[in-house]
């Protein structure tokens, strides 16, 4: 499903990828200030596009009291109680200073999907326009602990930087749902790992779907501790933007890494156009080539295997 967002033409910019620590929050109004001096920040150095993490806004459950936060269903319920106020937020924030912004990810209880929540990423753009993803393949976690569930279905967002995608966190893990937004120049990967192994799946899974879409894939963490809440107490990772490894790329692939578990902004400049010149004539053409796996040469070589 696609979704015009545009107010104008891709062109090169600058994104902005969060390694974004949870607070004990006292109130509304300390939220508030803490998002508006992270976009500020963001924004201040040119970022058009500002990337936070995936359940960043569960911090959200401490406006309510340490033992809502505490208590895995209520959290969900106290966050998806706030979200309205924070989309206001965001969307305020966005255009004020002229920016896209995908806000964290939050459990959102949405009457139209079912009784249990999903977990939705909210895109705003600088118009004041909102577009929704929602995560496709829950965790165990999410699934046997949480409740959380599978929400809508994949969009494209057509934006003034360009075709996005959203793969939030283990869906970023899939190469078919990466194949799914091949048309994306931009994929956004939010995530919230507890563990070590879990940023490198997350990681190792951002480049591989900028390599198979020749696409940029820009990924977003949680980090440190948040001891107030039982579903992401322990948090590990950082902010990252990947391309393919190949003409007018870094040889690695990797156009910005943050510091492992240091909170604040990771900033690359990115280029739609390279994504385009890179499709239409790399060294390789792996996003043209992807049929050829069950093309006729491709059967030909899986049944040689058997």
């Amino acid at each position: 499903m696609s979704e015009d967002l545009r107010s104008g033409s891709a062109a090169a910019f600058i994104v902005a990828t969060a390694a974004y620590p949870m607070d004990q929050l006292p109130d509304w109004a300390a939220y508030a200030a803490k998002i508006e001096a992270w976009v500020a920040e963001a924004a201040g150095q040119g970022a058009q596009l500002l990337v936070f993490p995936e359940y960043g806004a569960m911090e959200l459950a401490t406006l309510a009291g340490p033992e809502v936060a505490g208590d895995l269903e209520a959290s969900l319920h106290a966050v998806s109680a706030r979200i309205p106020e924070a989309d206001a937020l965001h969307r305020d924030l966005a255009m004020r200073h002229g920016v896209h912004i995908l806000a964290a990810s939050a459990p959102v209880f949405d009457p139209e999907i079912g009784p249990r929540p999903v977990n939705r990423a909210r895109l705003f753009t600088p118009d004041g326009q909102i577009g929704v993803q929602d995560k496709q393949i829950m965790t165990r976690f999410e699934r046997e602990v949480w409740g959380v569930v599978p929400g809508g279905p994949l969009r494209l967002f057509d934006t003034a930087l360009g075709r996005i995608g959203i793969l939030i966190c283990y869906d970023g893990e899939y190469p078919l749902l990466g194949r799914a937004l091949s048309e994306a120049e931009i994929l956004l990967m939010p995530s919230c790992t507890e563990a070590l192994t879990g940023y490198w799946r997350v990681r190792i899974g951002a480049t591989a779907r900028a390599l198979e879409a020749q696409c940029i894939a820009v990924m977003a963490s949680t980090v440190g501790d948040a001891p107030w809440s039982e579903a992401v107490d322990t948090n590990c990772g950082a902010g990252g933007v990947f391309g393919p490894p190949d003409t007018g790329f870094p040889a690695t692939g990797v156009l910005a890494e943050g510091r492992l578990n240091a909170p604040g902004w990771t900033y690359a400049r990115v280029d739609p156009a390279q994504v385009a010149a890179v499709r239409a004539d790399g060294v390789v053409l792996n996003r043209a080539h992807w049929a050829d796996q069950t093309g006729r040469d491709g059967i030909a070589a899986l049944q040689r295997l058997r």
